[in-house]
């Protein structure tokens, strides 16, 4: 049976924000809201959101995908994803105003969505779980580390690499400085103290976020994406962020052939399976 779909239009901060509600008509105890990562909207990457909020109705769970300020339909100044609490929290209100016997909320985010939805969770009691894919943690340091690591070693195996050595097409100088400035810039800037530069302000936002909130978390990570090599490097050199992933209450999932928005239908329809079996066993 397909649940309905309506339009909602609702207030944040004196502007008007528009969303599509999924299955405001189920009696239900919790709900969705997806958040959208930019430069995005509500309808997401191939129809990516909107396939999933109809799935997640489908199997008994309303859910809620809106832009935020700035973004789509909506009024206001754009914003960055560090700035979209005030959003979400008006989303929600939104969410439980839909479904009068709503008790707690999932926050369903991709990207630069699931680290504002990390950096929000913690302040609002009504949600209750997380599902985080391939989060945002880009630095200028983080991204050259990943090159270094992956895109160097990788070209070493590379046919075409040793062709263009084989027919003197090869360009020394290019590669030279385009290493050079790899390196420099992942080791990072030296202030007068010979200490690097302090990571990006949102990543300790996230870091507490986490660590402050008290629900479930579902982590989703595909396996051939720069942003989700990202996270998984950052992770691996930070004992903190280890710590707080292998807590009770943290599930991971790889899809190791994936790319950033899961473009491929069976990638789409297995991470709708895990949202939808997971937020419904919480």
């Amino acid at each position: 049976m397909t649940a309905a779909e309506s339009a909602l239009s609702f207030d944040c901060a004196g502007e008007a924000l528009v969303g599509i509600m999924s299955g405001a008509e189920l009696a239900a105890r919790r709900g969705v809201l997806i958040v959208v990562g930019g430069p995005n909207y509500r309808a997401g990457s191939g129809r990516q959101f909107t396939l999933l909020a109809r799935r997640l109705a489908e199997s008994g769970v309303p859910a809620l995908r809106f832009d935020y300020r700035g973004m789509g339909d909506s009024g206001g100044e754009a914003r960055t994803f560090e700035r979209v609490g005030e959003d979400i929290r008006s989303a929600i209100d939104r969410l439980f105003a839909a479904v009068p016997g709503l008790e707690d909320v999932v926050i369903w985010g991709l990207c630069d969505a699931a680290s504002a939805a990390l950096m929000y969770a913690h302040e609002d009691a009504r949600v209750k779980g997380l599902v985080l894919l391939n989060p945002w943690v880009r630095t200028a340091q983080g991204l050259a580390r990943v090159h270094l690591k992956h895109y160097y070693v990788r070209r070493l195996f590379q046919a075409s690499l040793w062709q263009k050595l084989a027919r003197g097409e090869f360009d020394f100088r290019g590669a030279a400085s385009a290493l050079r400035k790899s390196v420099v810039e992942s080791i990072g800037k030296r202030g007068v103290s010979g200490s690097s530069e302090p990571e990006a302000p949102f990543l300790e936002r996230m870091e507490d976020g986490l660590r402050r909130f008290r629900g479930k978390v579902l982590l989703i990570l595909s396996g051939n994406d720069l942003t989700a090599r990202e996270f998984k490097d950052f992770v691996a050199g930070s004992a903190p962020w280890q710590r707080l992933l292998a807590r009770e209450g943290v599930t991971r999932h790889d899809l190791q052939e994936a790319n950033h928005t899961f473009a491929r239908r069976d990638w789409r329809d297995q991470v709708e399976r895990w949202t939808s079996d997971w937020v419904r066993s919480l």
